[in-house]
């Protein structure tokens, strides 16, 4: 999953918690150690979420699609953009809270808390608030500027810029991979919740 879903699937309640799911993918290894327990919690609920996503049939029928549409070993990083773009599409399934408030609230205290951040996240936290990346995920635009900065910072050759139209072509099919999905999905991170 992309920024979004980890953002919503780490609740309101725990600042720690979403700022660790929100930094995850910049803290490598065992570098998790050098935050606070609460933030490390948050961390491992990422790395969780990447697992059980990476692993699942649902998913992995999604990315053999977009390795078939020639997105090999981006087909990944690809799906998981494509389902943030279903999770803003209809965030009002999920949520009783706004997209676009919810995605104030989440860069009001991210931003707060950004001294606490690996570099790496310091430099796009800005550009993410000032081009409000999380709302823009709902419409066609913006995943395709998600899928440029991607592509920018790939493998020449990644296509990852094309990957919009492959969205819009077979829209129906991985609209429904996505609602087969983030029920499974969010049932797996209640169920970790008191565990992580």
């Amino acid at each position: 999953m992309n920024f979004l879903a980890h953002l919503y699937l780490s609740g309101s309640d725990d600042p720690d918690l979403l700022l660790g799911n929100f930094i995850a993918d910049s803290v490598p290894g065992r570098q998790l150690e050098k935050y606070a327990p609460g933030i490390q919690r948050g961390i491992r609920l990422h790395r969780h979420i990447d697992t059980f996503t990476d692993q699942h049939p649902v998913v992995r029928r999604a990315t053999l699609r977009l390795r078939e549409a020639g997105y090999g070993k981006y087909a990944g990083v690809i799906s998981d953009v494509f389902f943030d773009h279903f999770l803003a599409r209809n965030f009002s399934e999920f949520s009783r809270v706004p997209l676009a408030e919810f995605c104030q609230r989440a860069y009001a205290l991210l931003t707060r808390r950004a001294a606490e951040m690996p570099e790496r996240v310091q430099y796009f936290l800005p550009y993410m608030v000032q081009h409000n990346w999380l709302l823009h995920y709902a419409d066609f635009e913006g995943i395709a500027a998600s899928l440029r900065g991607l592509s920018r910072r790939a493998s020449p050759g990644s296509g990852m810029e094309t990957a919009v139209e492959e969205l819009k072509r077979q829209y129906a099919a991985y609209e429904a991979d996505f609602r087969e999905f983030f029920p499974e999905l969010q049932a797996e991170v209640e169920l970790r919740g008191s565990t992580t």
